[in-house]
């Protein structure tokens, strides 16, 4: 039997747009979260909503890498931008991560996670290079996206919902080369990187982790970042 590839988001609108694609589907309830089990363009898939937060999604991973026996991981959804440039709209997939808020000094050096040696966790190159194409894809056929940036390279993760302009600034000053912050990609790397699994991380832009941050997020998430996470999925899986 082949084994799956996960498909997960953070929140529900974030998978939504996918569930009705799973042909053959059934659902299984594990630790208290539905993973919806079909077939998706050509590949056994598990898709799941993991809920918000690094706990939430490391939970998650493990659920489905060590129960399912997922060969590979995909976490798509929304993050704000931080890197000039990044705009609303534009999409990021990440190369590497790291927790922003993991601070175990003077232990240890700042962001590394402790015990492991390193605070960046790669994501799978091979993943990575097909969400970036699939995101080209997008942004080349779809009107709403073409005028989407597509950006690779550092997104940062932590247990808070960036949403002030000292924020964010204090995280680009930190961090000058991180283009994106969210809330759970960091989590899903570290668990990936124990179970030695590759993963992918894309993300649409919102908002910019500013004061006007929470906005019209909800909007957004339902009627731009869920149709561009299903169309980039798919269109990763059939590259695959």
């Amino acid at each position: 039997m082949n084994k799956s590839l996960a498909i997960v988001g953070a929140m529900h609108e974030e998978i939504a747009a996918l569930r009705p694609c799973l042909e053959h589907a059934r659902t299984e309830r594990r630790a208290g979260r539905d993973f919806h089990i079909g077939r998706l363009d050509g590949h056994d898939v598990v898709l799941v909503r993991c809920g918000i937060g690094k706990v939430a999604a490391a939970t998650t991973a493990a659920v489905l890498l060590d129960a399912f026996d997922a060969r590979a991981l995909l976490f798509t959804g929304v993050a704000g931008g931080l890197g000039d440039g990044v705009r609303v709209g534009d999409i990021v997939v990440a190369t590497t991560l790291l927790q922003h808020d993991m601070n175990a000094e003077p232990l240890f050096p700042r962001w590394e996670v402790p015990l492991t040696g390193r605070a960046r966790f790669d994501a799978d190159p091979a993943w990575s290079a097909r969400l970036a194409q699939a995101s080209r894809t997008l942004a080349a056929s779809n009107a709403h996206a073409e005028a989407a940036t597509i950006h690779e390279g550092l997104v940062v993760s932590g247990d808070r919902f960036v949403a002030t302009r000292a924020e964010s600034d204090q995280l680009r000053a930190l961090l000058p080369e991180a283009l994106a912050v969210e809330m759970e990609g960091a989590a899903v790397a570290q668990v990936c990187h124990d179970f030695a699994r590759p993963f992918g991380v894309v993300r649409t832009i919102s908002d910019r982790a500013d004061d006007a941050a929470h906005g019209d997020f909800q909007r957004f998430v339902r009627d731009v970042a869920a149709p561009y996470s299903r169309d980039i999925v798919r269109a990763a899986l059939r590259l695959a």
